[in-house]
């Protein structure tokens, strides 16, 4: 009667079961730090004693929130992360041409079925895409899970989420994701952890599955989790090199309480300011003109992002009233991106594609919005200055939306753009 998340947590808390609430001290398979969070989460480390890390090799750092540095305080601070991985002997530390954390670690081999995943930023629950208990941890949580590789958690009560039917044309697994925020709400799975089931799930690649799992923490959870397939093992082929063993939910596991969408009825949806479940069909607000298209992040880095984007903006140029910028989410995504022709593309459309990093999704480094001035994101947050100006206003988009609306410099619908 039990789900993924209470398996995976059971196992690596060395009981045969929990239940929900139950509180349990699980073993911890990876952890990772972004820059903006590595040194804080040392410093508590050694506040408790600890001088070095429990294991250098499942311990990672990544320079990617601002990379490259943009002032004297960041470089100083990326600083002090390269001298941390050195000191700590840290055999996975990812300097600023690497990319996003949450595209970096999965490509790099360190996420697979079954596995506990601690990270030090809000979007780690991305990884439950592969079958693992993946969650986002504070500085002094994860201080103590880099230096004994343990920590506790309260297990978390499931939803499940059940999407059923072939998506439309153009629609995307961003707009499933926005639609399940509209439905539950921005606290409606707080501390719970949402599980992602249904043929409409099933069919999607495993990137997809990465940016539904990705905005769970956008609906208060814990972690989102999809049960691993042979897509998953797919992609996991070549990268991980540890053995791993999948775990899936019992038949009759009990759920709080189980959330069900028609796949086949959803059309493109937008969340508008200044919240993620704002969220209404494109349809109704069409026509609402954009400043600047932001097009990558975490959410919709990938590659197969680049490409829905890139098949509508081919052999076209954006609205002159409108700037879009681009972020594939990786090196590995930029390269093959531009060995594809995408990044030609983008350029030839008008648009400007910077170096992979978090870039305009949380108003790091690249295009700061203005007071006044609408974005249209791929990105997973639109809250009031996520991306700059506290005047500004973020809406939230697919990769589709997002490049048809490009095109016409205002909110478009992409079934309706040739």
């Amino acid at each position: 009667m039990s789900t993924i998340s209470q398996k995976i947590l059971a196992s690596h808390a060395g009981l045969r079961e929990v239940a929900p609430g139950e509180i349990v001290k699980a073993g911890i398979d990876f952890a990772f730090m972004p820059d903006l969070t590595a040194a804080l989460a040392f410093y508590a480390m050694r506040d408790m004693g600890i001088d070095k890390v429990w294991d250098p090799e499942k311990v990672s750092i990544l320079l990617d929130h601002i990379a490259p540095a943009t002032n004297i305080t960041n470089a100083s601070l990326q600083k002090e992360c390269r001298e941390i991985a050195r000191d700590n002997g840290l055999s996975h530390f990812y300097d600023i041409n690497a990319g996003v954390c949450h595209q970096v670690i999965p490509e790099r081999g360190h996420v697979y079925p079954g596995m506990v995943l601690v990270g030090a930023d809000s979007h780690t629950c991305t990884h439950g895409a592969f079958g693992a208990f993946a969650t986002g941890i504070g500085s002094t949580d994860m201080g103590a899970a880099i230096g004994t590789g343990k920590l506790w958690f309260k297990v978390p009560e499931t939803i499940r989420v059940n999407v059923e039917g072939p998506l439309m044309s153009r629609v995307m697994s961003k707009d499933v994701i926005l639609r399940t925020a509209k439905v539950l709400g921005a606290d409606g799975a707080t501390y719970c952890a949402l599980e992602f089931t249904g043929s409409t799930i099933d069919e999607l690649s495993v990137g997809a599955r990465m940016t539904i799992c990705n905005m769970a923490i956008e609906l208060g959870a814990k972690t989102g989790i999809v049960a691993p397939d042979e897509k998953t093992d797919r992609f996991l082929e070549g990268r991980v090199r540890n053995p791993y063993k999948p775990v899936y939910s019992d038949l009759d596991a009990v759920y709080r309480n189980i959330v069900e969408i028609d796949g086949a009825e959803l059309e493109p949806q937008v969340a508008c300011p200044h919240s993620v479940d704002n969220v209404r069909p494109v349809t109704e607000v069409a026509g609402k003109a954009v400043n600047q298209v932001f097009i990558g992040s975490c959410t919709n880095g990938r590659l197969e992002d680049l490409e829905a984007a890139a098949g509508i903006m081919r052999g076209k140029n954006i609205h002159p009233d409108t700037r879009v910028i681009v972020t594939p989410a990786s090196y590995e995504v930029y390269h093959a991106a531009n060995i594809r022709g995408l990044i030609k593309a983008f350029m030839d459309a008008g648009a400007v594609v910077c170096n992979p990093s978090c870039s305009v999704c949380f108003g790091g480094n690249h295009g700061i919005l203005a007071a006044g001035e609408v974005s249209l994101s791929t990105s997973n947050r639109n809250f009031r200055g996520r991306q700059g100006s506290k005047e500004s206003l973020v809406y939230l988009c697919s990769p589709a939306t997002a490049a048809a609306s490009a095109l016409t410099g205002v909110i478009t619908d992409p079934r309706e753009t040739r």
